[in-house]
């Protein structure tokens, strides 16, 4: 089992919430004060995790450039996720299955941002590339505010391959795409779905796009062309939980 640095207050905050990992030591920076710091230490504690006061350039050392505002971890490696564990979440729960697929999103900020809108909109999962998709690295970790402890994340060999086997497991496939022919709003969300979203800049690739079931846009009124894949996520998630929301309310409501 290999290991990994955590760097800052919620990466290492929110692995040991979480418990996907095993932290084996939490260094703190002397004399730091605050409210996380104090859940870090109390989690730590309970968990029989060592902590260890030290110094800013013994903190700098152990950090090798990595941003962590007063806190490190050693903690192990999570054990990879599968699309199969993915579309498994859902039935588990007896939920409707909502998933994000990344196409080709290389930037770690915009995957850690994506990573943390799905955690934060309910979402079961997420899936990506092995190859051309950023790591799942310090900077996903930082960007996703400790959110990647939480959701599960998937690898897969063959994007096209992996929305295939969630059309057989009886999932819609949407695409974001500015051509899209229906608004997000006026999209059905309630049902088992994965939402697709491309590269910056890019946006879906052609495959990508005759694979999906539907595609949707968002409206804009300004004059800007396009929004920020992240940014995008952020906007059709939520409008799922709040139709999904809406739902369970209806159904409570007629029990």
């Amino acid at each position: 089992m290999g290991f990994v640095l955590l760097a800052g207050r919620r990466a290492v905050l929110e692995a040991l919430r979480a418990g996907k990992r095993r932290v084996e030591c939490v260094w703190c920076l002397q004399g730091g004060k605050g409210e996380i710091l104090g859940e870090i230490a109390g989690l730590a504690e309970a968990r029989g995790v060592r902590v260890l006061e030290v110094s800013r350039r013994e903190m700098d050392a152990l950090a090798r450039g990595a941003e962590h505002r007063g806190v490190l971890a050693r903690a192990t490696t999570t054990e990879s996720s599968s699309l199969e564990d993915l579309l498994a979440v859902p039935a588990e729960r007896g939920e409707s299955a909502l998933l994000v697929a990344l196409d080709e999103v290389k930037d770690p900020q915009n995957v850690g941002a994506i990573i943390r809108t799905a955690e934060g909109a309910g979402a079961h999962g997420l899936f990506m590339t092995e190859h051309r998709t950023a790591p799942l690295g310090d900077g996903v970790r930082r960007a996703s505010a400790g959110a990647v402890e939480h959701l599960e994340v998937a690898r897969v060999t063959n994007l096209r391959g992996a929305l295939e086997k969630c059309k057989e497991a009886g999932c819609w496939v949407l695409g974001a795409d500015a051509a899209g022919e229906q608004e997000y709003t006026e999209t059905e969300l309630t049902k088992p779905v994965v939402i697709v979203l491309g590269e910056e800049g890019k946006g879906l690739r052609d495959l990508t796009r005759k694979t999906c079931d539907a595609l949707v846009r968002i409206p804009l009124l300004g004059r800007t062309a396009s929004l920020n894949v992240s940014a995008a996520a952020a906007a059709i998630l939520f409008e799922a939980a709040r139709q999904r929301r809406i739902e369970r309310g209806a159904s409570t409501h007629l029990k």
